[in-house]
């Protein structure tokens, strides 16, 4: 069961002006499941993407890359991306030259069904890795896709995405910008192979805000820094890692080309809001976790030490296990703050809390701390730990879950 998840409400749910959206069932890999998810952007429209850092990259991820490459940075409402094609049950990753010839030809398909190039086609698949992708199954149900296009609910396509996710990930915010009601729905996949470095599966983001082309490749970068580049299940950076955020233009507010007005910055808030709400529901659904855990890191000497700080907590298999446990075993969390790779780090000058409770000070355990305190807060679904390094101003947290034994299992049944 997820963390202290609820289910996403299709109410909730806002659709975003310019962005038709269709989900049907190619049998990817079950029967009757609705598998592929069609999105259709209306000209004009603008996208920054960002995508894994893992080297080992699925084909989808570099045919996204190549056809991002290829258009203009200032597209003309023929130029831009026009859509995206999702698939689950088959990454795509790992399939060699036959991988990116099914990515390009997926690409083609749709392309030739909207009457665009496929260079304005992108192209996203997520499940198993090193199988090959049924790529006919997905080409056999594209024209219903096109058919259906504006029938399906970003619930819809929320289901559509998920792997070993429990439930789907959704959510929404509207805000005036310039006196014009701006609509911000998102959605994302992920519950293991999950870590910095691009920190999601899958992740979608879309408004019908008027954002100039030439700020999206950066405001896709600033969005996941603040959010999926936060979580950490397992400390695995997967292969098929995406992230793409869309505006489309519709809000009928003066185009917004820099982020330093007031308005902007409401904006960009906004996005980042949903992201985190989205990057924290992965965490809450992470494989197997019980608990959701912020590791905040504070008094460091720069925002980089204290986010190396705190992933070496957060990616801890003995520090998750002992939250799994409820186990207040300080030293596993103080010993994984000594190797996070600190040189200079000075160990009477450490402080921690578990929530309100100080039980560390100067290095050591703080005189009025009681194991039953600790017990108490480790006992509880969501947990905040604070590392006070004593060095300077800066503080950064992620967010991450305890591994358990359904942890183990899930990862050993995946391929069954």
């Amino acid at each position: 069961m997820p963390v202290n998840l609820p289910l996403p409400e299709p109410q909730d749910l806002r659709a975003i002006a310019g962005l038709e959206l269709a989900v049907v069932s190619a049998g990817i890999k079950k029967v009757g499941r609705r598998d592929v998810t069609l999105m259709r952007l209306a000209p004009g429209s603008t996208v920054g993407a960002v995508f894994t850092q893992n080297r080992f990259c699925a084909a989808p991820v570099q045919v996204c890359r190549a056809h991002l490459a290829e258009l203009p940075t200032h597209p003309n409402p023929a130029q831009g991306v026009r859509a995206l094609v999702i698939n689950t049950g088959n990454a795509n990753a790992g399939t060699g030259a036959s991988g990116l010839a099914h990515a390009q030809a997926t690409c083609a398909d749709v392309a030739a069904l909207l009457g665009v190039s496929a260079q304005q086609v992108l192209p996203f698949s997520t499940g198993v890795i090193m199988e090959p992708l049924p790529v006919e199954k997905i080409q056999a149900v594209l024209p219903e896709a096109v058919r259906t296009l504006g029938l399906s609910s970003w619930l819809d396509a929320a289901n559509a995405i998920m792997t070993t996710d429990t439930q789907p990930k959704a959510y929404s915010r509207e805000l005036m910008v310039h006196g014009q009601r701006v609509s911000i729905t998102g959605m994302a996949k992920g519950a293991g192979m999950i870590r910095p470095n691009m920190a999601t599966m899958l992740g979608f983001l879309a408004t019908d805000a008027c954002i100039d082309a030439a700020l999206m490749p950066a405001l896709a970068h600033e969005i996941a820094q603040r959010s999926f580049n936060r979580i950490t299940v397992d400390g695995d950076t997967s292969t098929n890692d995406s992230f793409v955020v869309m505006s489309t233009h519709h809000a009928q507010h003066p185009v917004i080309k820099s982020w330093h007005e007031p308005q902007a910055q409401a904006l960009l808030e906004a996005l980042c809001e949903v992201a985190c709400d989205l990057a924290q529901a992965i965490i809450r659904d992470a494989e197997g976790a019980t608990k959701f855990i912020t590791v905040s890191v504070e008094q460091g000497a720069s925002d980089a030490e204290c986010l190396q700080v705190a992933y070496a907590i957060a990616h801890s298999p003995l520090v998750k296990t002992a939250f799994f446990a409820s186990d207040p075993n300080l030293g596993r969390i103080l010993a994984a703050v000594g190797y996070a790779g600190i040189a200079d780090l000075a160990q009477n000058r450490i402080e921690m809390y578990l929530d309100d409770v100080h039980v560390v000070t100067q290095g050591g355990r703080h005189p009025g701390y009681m194991e039953s305190q600790g017990q108490a807060v480790m006992a509880q679904s969501e947990i905040v730990v604070r590392v006070l390094l004593g060095r300077g101003p800066h503080a950064q947290s992620v967010w991450t879950c305890d591994l358990s034994h359904d942890y183990v299992s899930i990862n050993a049944d995946y391929r069954s």
